[in-house]
């Protein structure tokens, strides 16, 4: 671990009870907005009791920082891949009833943390960590025991290279917007030629890629929520959705393909969600998974706990 600081601040008697802070600063954070890091931490620092700040080089350090939490309450400063990665950690060790997460939202792939009601700006969404109150909130759990929090996918639209696996949750290699790798063309002549050279020859094989990706053009999959299907084989669709709703259900939309009028989409409820047919791929969050040929959604009501605003 790159380093590792404290920082206390002594309490009059008529301070606001105590709280003990561990900061996971995510490395994409520091190299991509190293300001608003630093920002973060001078907050944070300056408002509990007890601070200390990890900053990890890699996944290890990471998941160690987080186990050795102790009794301190975790802050993740990082965007939506960083955010995952802590929750995935603490799913698998069983202790998401357990502990509440704390995120100041920080880098380039921030749509998931802005969907959950985060503040946006480094000094605001530090203050959010201070003075919030926790709210529990509903988890889609899958057959591999991989989570989501905001939604699924079928098949990935916009997914870029480099957010697949592990590597895209801010921990591997230096990634930029999107997940894309951040070496710049621009500084290198040769490198913008090359890709523009593979751009060309990929649009003109574009029913070959749709094939080979599984991430474009209609599939044919069977839909079932609660063990009713929802959809069949028999029925091309453009797209499948899946996201936690209310109640300890999730919301479920299939757009069937249009066949001369428009075809309207079809919805449900359920707490059990399994997707089948041929090999596709699927966006949970800001990861691209598969291809599987099935995967099965569970939700867990209630199963994990992120500080939010206060109101």
């Amino acid at each position: 671990m790159a380093e590792v600081a404290t920082s206390a601040r002594t309490s009059g008697p008529s301070s606001a009870m105590p709280d003990q802070l561990l900061v996971v600063v995510d490395p994409v954070a520091r190299r991509t907005d190293g300001e608003s890091v630093r920002i973060a931490k001078d907050v944070l620092s300056a408002g509990a009791s007890s601070t200390k700040v990890c900053l990890p080089d890699g996944p290890e350090e990471f998941a160690r920082a987080l186990r050795r939490r102790g009794s301190r309450r975790p802050v993740v400063v990082g965007d939506d891949r960083a955010l995952l990665r802590a929750v995935g950690l603490l799913h698998r060790h069983r202790e998401l009833a357990a502990c509440a997460l704390s995120v100041v939202p920080v880098g380039p792939v921030l749509g998931l943390t802005r969907s959950l009601g985060l503040p946006s700006g480094a000094v605001a969404a530090a203050r959010a960590v201070l003075d919030g109150t926790e709210r529990r909130l509903d988890l889609l759990v899958d057959d591999s025991d991989g989570v989501v929090l905001g939604a699924v996918g079928i098949p990935p639209v916009g997914a870029a290279e480099g957010e697949h696996g592990d590597d895209g949750m801010g921990l591997g290699g230096e990634t930029g917007p999107g997940g894309s790798r951040s070496t710049s063309a621009s500084a290198r002549p040769w490198l913008r030629t090359c890709q523009s050279l593979v751009r060309t020859l990929a649009s003109s094989r574009p029913v070959r890629a749709a094939a080979a990706t599984g991430s474009a053009g209609p599939s044919r999959l069977r839909v079932e929520v609660d063990g009713v299907t929802l959809v069949d084989l028999d029925q091309p669709v453009e797209g499948v959705s899946v996201m936690p709703g209310a109640g300890g259900v999730a919301e479920v939309e299939v757009r069937p393909l249009p066949v001369g009028a428009e075809a309207a989409p079809l919805t449900a409820r359920g707490r059990t969600v399994t997707v089948s047919g041929a090999h596709f791929r699927y966006r949970a969050d800001a990861v691209v998974s598969g291809p599987v040929g099935t995967r099965t959604w569970v939700v867990r009501e209630g199963a994990w706990g992120l500080t939010l605003p206060a109101g």
